[in-house]
């Protein structure tokens, strides 16, 4: 019989792996064990598939890393795998590690790293995998790698490494997975990638990366996902991709690529997605994409294609779950019948807008996925409202702006409740059906009803809006108290429309979230003071015969635009109080009384427009004194001489013709603190285009061997 007391005395001399499942900071006495070949101090959230990590503070965390990690280095020598993923370092890694010569593998993902990386611990000869994911504050560039080496797996995602990929990846002749995704790399992709024949991962999206893909790609032949969207490559499709029949995922998007889709894309058999949005692709999407039964998402949108051949045979898809095809530049001009997008049972996101379609085979039978998420028929020749959008029950965006849709609103839309995003701009919807009352649970966060038809009183569906455009409509009556009810408005727009009554004082004094409010045109009246209003950045920009940059406007102005109302009474005294004001039109109204000399503490102010009003007496004389003021037009009634230091266009009112004439200009300012685009890039772009980086995360970037497809949150 062997000796069982020996047995168990070698085993206890064997070294062995430890994983810990601590909290707190890591003990240092764990840098004793001299012997360990593995330290796994990881977290379970840096296993999971969530993208965003947990807050610092919920992590494991390392007291003192400057002494911690030099002795880590030292002591564990034998160490061949260390994971401190989602481990709290705060810290830099110290150029002791690159002495760890027994590594195999060095996983710190989400450890909050900062400082430069040691370009040396790449060149640890035995070391197979480093993954560095997830520490934006981490810098560093790629070595020149040596012939010997064993790396297998490298994964730089989300880092500040910058320099240039180095012709000598070449020598990582084992490399399996190459991810050198969001960071800073620039230059061209340098071709001797091609010699990396065990590739199976290329991830380079989201760097500065340019020139073309290099031909040598052709020599991948195991490789099952190629990423470099995000870039500034240019030239046309790269054609090596086609003779590599295991792809499983391609992305070229956001890149400057030219010229056609190769109408022999259908034979990468294998192809579950292909991403080449916001190229300059030309000519016909080909129609042997629609052949490639595996696909489940495609994404074409934002291209300069002319046609799409082959789309009636998208029922040979039975596993797309997101299709995107649109683009200004089709010139279709045989609608596409709908009902071929019926056999789709797995679609989640649909984007064909400004593709003409045809509804007229939809019948009552016609029987549509019930999994949509995003839906963008925006310009598409709709008539009616589709019936189909009612069973839905995951639907989170909506767009059927630019349509001829009459009639009335349905009442069952506002009881979708994953509904976050309805626009429906620019059609002749009339009314609403059903109660006027608000949706109990309703989540609507963006409603764009503008530029239609409504009469009536306007009805708000939800307390939850945060961006409401309802302008250029017919609506009437009050503006309803409903709009006092939302929790967290950040934009009201309903000017130009058959309103009366005063502007409700909960719009200035209860609702701080509030940053631009259009009211113009709307035949309102005013009652408070101005300092009710000071929470906004902007509230109606129309400036009538000014020169601005509009750059300008977009970006640092705080405005209030009153005009071309029925507010009556005296300028308040109060106007003063608005310190950041660069902007302050109270024309065409029926102001009275004085200017309040409380305009000299408007220091920032550049224009001043209280002209069509009945103000009377003297300019306030130290108004001159006022160096950033560029622009000041005032009612004729009104006397006195304005001294001012700089030249400074002063303009008494024209003729109410000529002001007519002028009216058409109208904007929208963004203030102070309020970034350029953000509104306008959620309401008249799709309201849903930062998470399609997400998309690129999860498919391109959470996994390195394999190609997945998640539920994702689409923006456009």
């Amino acid at each position: 019989m062997p000796n069982s007391s020996a047995n168990a005395s070698n085993d206890r001399r064997r070294p062995r792996p430890i994983g810990l499942n601590l909290e707190g900071h890591v003990p240092i006495e764990l840098l004793q064990l001299t012997n360990l070949v593995s330290l796994d101090l990881s977290s379970s959230s840096s296993a999971s598939n969530s993208y965003f990590p947990p807050p610092p503070a919920l992590l494991l965390s390392i007291e003192n890393p400057p002494l911690f990690l030099p002795l880590l280095a030292r002591n564990l020598r034998n160490l061949r795998a260390l994971d401190m993923s989602s481990v709290n370092i705060s810290s830099e890694i110290p150029q002791e590690f690159s002495y760890m010569s027994s590594l195999r593998s060095l996983h710190l993902k989400n450890c909050y790293l900062i400082g430069e990386f040691p370009s040396s611990v790449f060149m640890i000869l035995n070391l197979q995998s480093i993954k560095l994911d997830h520490n934006p504050e981490l810098r560093g560039e790629l070595p020149v790698f040596y012939i010997k080496n064993s790396m297998q797996v490298l994964s730089l995602l989300e880092t500040s490494f910058s320099g240039t990929i180095p012709d000598s990846i070449g020598n990582l002749k084992d490399l399996v997975s190459l991810t050198l995704s969001e960071s800073s790399f620039s230059g061209r992709i340098p071709s001797s990638l091609g010699e990396l024949s065990n590739l199976s991962s290329l991830v380079l999206f989201s760097n500065g990366l340019i020139g073309e893909v290099p031909s040598s790609i052709v020599n991948l032949k195991q490789l099952t996902i190629f990423s470099v969207g995000y870039n500034k490559l240019r030239g046309n499709f790269p054609s090596g991709l086609l003779n590599l029949t295991k792809l499983r995922g391609i992305d070229l998007g956001s890149n400057e690529f030219t010229d056609f889709l190769p109408p022999n894309i259908g034979q990468l058999a294998k192809l579950e997605a292909i991403f080449a949005s916001s190229n300059l692709f030309t000519g016909s999407v080909p129609a042997s994409l629609f052949q490639i039964s595996s696909l489940t998402h495609i994404y074409l949108e934002d291209n300069q294609f002319s046609d799409i051949l082959g789309l009636e045979n998208i029922s040979m898809l039975p596993n797309l779950q997101y299709l995107f095809l649109h683009s200004k530049s089709f010139k279709i001009c045989s609608p596409v019948d709908f009902n071929v997008f019926s056999s789709l049972k797995q679609l989640v996101g649909l984007a064909l807008s400004s593709i003409p379609l045809s509804t007229a085979n939809i019948t009552s039978d016609s029987d549509f996925s019930s999994q949509f998420r995003y839906v963008y028929l925006s310009g598409c020749n709709i008539t009616e409202f589709p019936e189909f959008i009612r069973d839905q029950r995951n639907l989170d965006s909506l767009d059927l702006s630019n349509n001829n849709i009459k009639g009335q609103l349905p009442d069952w839309l506002w009881r979708q409740e994953e509904l976050q995003v309805v626009k429906l701009s620019n059609n002749s919807l009339s009314g609403f059906d059903g109660s006027l009352k608000v949706v109990t649970g309703s989540q609507i966060n963006v409603l764009d009803l503008s530029s239609n038809a409504f009469q009536g009183p306007l009805f708000i569906p939800s307390t939850s809006i945060t961006y409401l455009f309802v302008s250029n409509n017919n609506f009437t009556g009050e503006v309803p108290q409903l709009i006092c009810g939302l929790t967290s408005p950040t934009i009201i727009d309903i000017s130009n429309n058959n309103f009366h009554g005063y502007i409700p004082r909960c719009l200035g004094t209860n609702m701080s979230s509030l940053t631009d409010l259009n009211l113009h045109n709307t035949q309102l009246h005013y009652i408070g003071d101005f300092h009710d209003y000071g929470y906004y950045t902007s509230v109606v920009l129309m400036n009538k015969g000014v020169s601005m940059a509009l750059e300008r406007i977009l970006t640092i102005y705080t405005a209030i635009d009153f005009s071309v109302n029925r507010i009556h009474g005296e300028v308040s005294e109060s106007v003063g109080l608005l310190k950041e004001l660069h902007v302050l039109n109270l024309s065409r109204n029926a102001f009275s009384g004085h200017i309040p000399s409380s305009l000299v503490n408007l220091t920032a102010l550049e224009s001043l427009d209280l002209s069509q009003n009945k103000l009377s007496g003297e300019i306030p004389p130290k108004l001159g004194d006022l160096s950033s003021l560029g622009w000041v037009q005032y009612h004729k009634d009104i006397c006195g001489v304005i001294h001012a230091p700089t030249s400074l266009p002063v303009s008494e009112e024209e003729d109410e013709e000529e002001e007519e004439e002028e009216e058409g200009l109208s904007w929208i300012a963004a203030g102070i603190g309020f970034a350029p685009g953000i509104v306008f890039g959620l309401t008249i772009g799709y309201i849903v285009a930062s998470h399609k980086h997400e998309w690129f995360m999860k498919i391109f970037g959470r996994n390195k061997h394999s190609f997945t497809h998640r539920s994702h949150s689409p923006k456009h």
